[in-house]
């Protein structure tokens, strides 16, 4: 049995049986973490004692039903995690140990998860590729040569290494969708305030949300379903019912519309990727959806705009680090 093949849901059906300690996995995790960051450099930090001691304490009480029990995650640079360095991949916050875990972290550990360290970003998650953090490069698991995308590279690669099983990312204008083509993973950009960005330092707040890398779309629908939810501390936070993101992702496709804007096809389009893309169409009608073809005449303007938003917000957002507030002089 490989320990870093198996998905969330196998990994319960093991702890639940007592065929699985958490120790064995985590150490399993630390082990390929080990063997992959020197070349990876995903990780600006490994939490290795902690998170045995999470999953001694973990097995200690046994399996209990939480939905992420003994899951090793990563959690981007970006997002506080209490007592632990924060630093956005930037030598301002180099030092700077947030007294208190973001919502998002709080709610995993909650669900038992157990967080194995902070990965690589663009400094302040501005950029498309983690080759501008103060710290490192982070490179494609799949090919040294390549970027893994970013500004959550470090979590994109953490999961294509199987270095975690989930990770933790966030997303301006791309920065989970994006790397997690690059390596090949799932990743989710949840509808903005779905997710509390409650301790993630802030870029475009306007824009900026928490969302998640997994191995499939099952571990990305178990991890949403403990990280969304209405959060009072996140002014941008949607109070609605929880969803269950389980019971959706099992719904047959047959009824569903799905619609195709044109002018994403047009002649810009790589033929590799319009090739997966038909591919993909042709799965879905095959599977019952209704595939029609819709228009965004606006959408020539969706660039121009971010690049408005994007740089007025941020300069406001980052203003803080003036080493006063945070930061050193």
């Amino acid at each position: 049995m490989d320990i870093l093949e198996l998905s969330i849901d196998e990994l319960a059906g093991l702890y639940k049986t007592r065929q699985l300690s958490v120790r064995e996995v985590v150490a399993a995790y630390l082990a390929r973490i080990e063997a992959a960051e020197p070349s990876v450099r995903a990780f600006l930090r490994v939490f290795a004692e902690d998170a045995v001691s999470r999953a001694s304490e973990l097995d200690e009480r046994g399996y209990d039903g939480r939905l992420l029990y003994g899951v090793p995650v990563a959690v981007k640079d970006n997002i506080c995690t209490r007592g632990a360095a924060t630093t956005c991949a930037s030598k301002i916050l180099e030092h700077y140990r947030p007294p208190y875990d973001a919502t998002a972290v709080e709610r995993l550990k909650r669900e038992g998860a157990v967080i194995l360290g902070k990965t690589n970003l663009d400094e302040f998650a501005m950029g498309s590729s983690c080759e501008n953090s103060a710290f490192q490069i982070t490179k494609n698991p799949w090919d040294g040569g390549r970027a893994p995308g970013g500004s959550s590279g470090g979590s994109a690669a953490a999961v294509a290494a199987g270095m975690a099983l989930a990770a933790l990312g966030s997303d301006t204008g791309g920065s989970i969708r994006q790397p997690a083509s690059l390596t090949g993973t799932c990743g989710i950009r949840p509808t903005y305030g779905a997710v509390s960005r409650y301790g993630m330092v802030a870029f475009a707040s306007s824009l900026d949300q928490g969302g998640a890398f997994g191995k499939s779309a099952e571990d990305l629908a178990l991890a949403l379903g403990v990280m969304a939810g209405f959060d009072e501390r996140d002014s941008t936070s949607i109070e609605r019912p929880k969803e269950d993101y389980i019971r959706e992702l099992a719904k047959p496709l047959a009824g569903l519309r799905v619609g195709l804007p044109r002018e994403y096809f047009t002649a810009d389009l790589a033929p590799d990727v319009a090739a997966c893309v038909t591919a993909a169409i042709d799965e879905l009608k095959r599977q019952g959806a209704a595939v029609v073809e819709v228009s965004l005449p606006n959408q020539a303007l969706a660039v121009p705009v971010y690049y408005v938003i994007a740089p007025a917000e941020a300069s406001s957002n980052l203003s803080r680090f003036d080493g006063v507030r945070y930061g050193h002089r």
